[in-house]
């Protein structure tokens, strides 16, 4: 059985090349995964819109009504940073959707990755940051009210820390959020995880790599985890506009597989969401998340 991948070809909500998020990343993803081989009729999942009911779980009722029905307030438009029209609420509904599809596909077959997803600056009260609805507490919270799961662990390792995944899951006890992240970047004021690792400018592959090593075995001793999202963000690249931790392409590679070895060995299920990355060079920056699902090839 080949990786699992759950797509939808509306993640790209059409935005201007121009635009500070890059959103033809989820096109130009999909030709790098078929270029790898990994998106075959048999490896793709379509994913489908989050109904309201899945997205309160994690969000306010009002919010979500206000995002599906394209009736955001403007001061809450700019903090996301784009207006929530209907392809931006269908691409969020579908992202949220895509990540629980993954879930479930991973705890079927071990490991399972969105092409889209890792929305952690959405708080329960409102969106911020690129981020409208956050996939993964909406996925972690679906998972827990069905009981496919006794609980999750999340493993957040975007350049930016996790704000509003702990905002939302800070009273369930059930999910437990771990953020490494850069310290001084993005949010200025951070929400606390049940676990915070803050790392200095320029951290690259070796320390960088040195500290995950530490931390995972202290993840998987807490608890045995039903099911761990890992939000792959490439914005610790070198190279990336917003992230400034100086990762190299075989850094993202190590760490990748660092994280889905250590907790595949142990039988827990991963599901990988793709995170942040933000680059004028889409290619390259699609190439860097391609990484997280070549390395999940090798755990099917």
């Amino acid at each position: 059985m080949p990786l699992q991948i759950v797509h939808h070809p509306d993640y790209d909500a059409g935005f201007a090349t121009n635009h500070r998020f890059p959103m033809s990343k989820y096109p130009l993803l999909m030709e790098a995964l078929r270029a790898h081989g990994l998106a075959g009729p048999d490896a793709l999942n379509t994913a489908e819109p989050a109904p309201a009911s899945w997205l309160k779980l994690a969000h306010a009722a009002d919010y979500v009504d206000q995002v599906i029905s394209c009736s955001v307030p403007e001061k809450i438009e700019r903090e996301i940073g784009f207006p929530v029209g209907p392809r931006v609420s269908l691409r969020a509904q579908l992202a949220a959707g895509g990540t629980v599809l993954a879930a479930r596909l991973a705890l079927r077959h071990g490991i399972a990755c969105n092409t889209a997803g890792g929305s952690h600056h959405a708080r329960r009260a409102q969106g911020a940051g690129f981020c409208t609805f956050n996939d993964v507490a909406v996925a972690a919270l679906v998972l827990l009210a069905d009981g496919a799961v006794q609980n999750s662990l999340v493993v957040d390792l975007d350049v930016h820390q996790g704000d509003g995944t702990a905002d939302i899951l800070s009273e369930e006890p059930r999910v437990f959020t771990f953020s490494m992240h850069g310290d001084r970047n993005y949010p200025v004021r951070k929400i606390a995880s049940d676990l915070d690792i803050a790392l200095p400018d320029g951290t690259g592959d070796a320390a960088y790599l040195e500290r995950l090593a530490a931390i995972l075995p202290e993840l998987s001793a807490r608890e045995h985890w039903d099911m761990v999202f890992y939000n792959a963000g490439v914005d610790v690249h070198a190279e990336d506009r917003l992230g400034r931790l100086a990762l190299s392409n075989d850094g993202l590679r190590g760490r990748d597989t660092m994280v889905i070895d250590h907790f595949r060995a142990i039988g827990i299920p991963v599901c990988g969401v793709i995170g942040g990355g933000y680059s004028t060079d889409v290619p390259t920056l699609a190439a860097r998340h391609a990484i997280l699902f070549e390395v999940a090839s090798d755990y099917t």
